[in-house]
């Protein structure tokens, strides 16, 4: 991608924008559940547990930039404020101009130097903290098919499976064998639990 060279005169209304912007996040549906067959969630509801996920991930490596993980996670998705969410299959019969809409988001804010350099160095998958970046995208994703396999939906097994072979790190993937093998109900029902000890309720 490209440097923006463009001169933000008003960056009160440009920032103000963008915020508007990244709301649609929170409106945009991730189209693989429609196919799934079971399951909803937003752009933004999944941007948000990846990034939990890839702090989680930094946090169990050595010699890793948290801040540069953070914001991989954070704008790993931000195009799609203006492509929306394609899958695999959809992308098989339209132009996507992921790199296009993200060249646009960065010349309408002040810090899209950043917001270009964080997304070059992540689509690279060079970096240690891109294949973290990257493997917190595809876990969080693999967490949500497990919630859909322990609800029944048995296609979802299939899924996990397929998009496990996507994660690079050693950390990721014994996290995937941890999240297959855990109920994802266990955080609520096991005995440490503030439910089953009554602390608050």
């Amino acid at each position: 991608m490209k440097k923006t060279n463009k001169k933000i005169k008003n960056y009160e209304k440009d920032v103000a924008n963008f915020f508007f912007e990244v709301g649609m996040l929170a409106k945009t549906p991730r189209s693989g559940f429609h196919f799934l067959g079971t399951g909803e969630q937003s752009v933004a509801e999944h941007v948000s547990r990846t990034i939990f996920i890839g702090y989680s991930l930094a946090s169990m490596e050595k010699n890793v930039d948290m801040l540069k993980v953070l914001k991989m996670c954070l704008f790993h998705d931000i195009s799609e404020t203006r492509i929306s969410d394609l899958n695999h299959i959809h992308q098989k019969y339209v132009e996507r101009k992921e790199h296009s809409a993200i060249q646009d988001i960065a010349d309408s804010v002040p810090f899209g130097e950043d917001v270009l350099t964080i997304l070059t160095e992540y689509e690279k998958r060079q970096s240690k903290e891109a294949l973290i970046a990257k493997d917190a995208d595809t876990l969080e994703w693999l967490l949500a098919l497990k919630e859909e396999i322990d609800t029944g939906n048995t296609r979802a097994v299939e899924w996990a499976e397929r998009g496990s072979s996507r994660l690079k790190t050693a950390n990721a993937q014994r996290l995937y064998k941890s999240i297959m093998s855990t109920d994802s109900n266990d955080w609520w029902f096991s005995k440490d639990s503030v439910i089953q000890n009554k602390k608050y309720i």
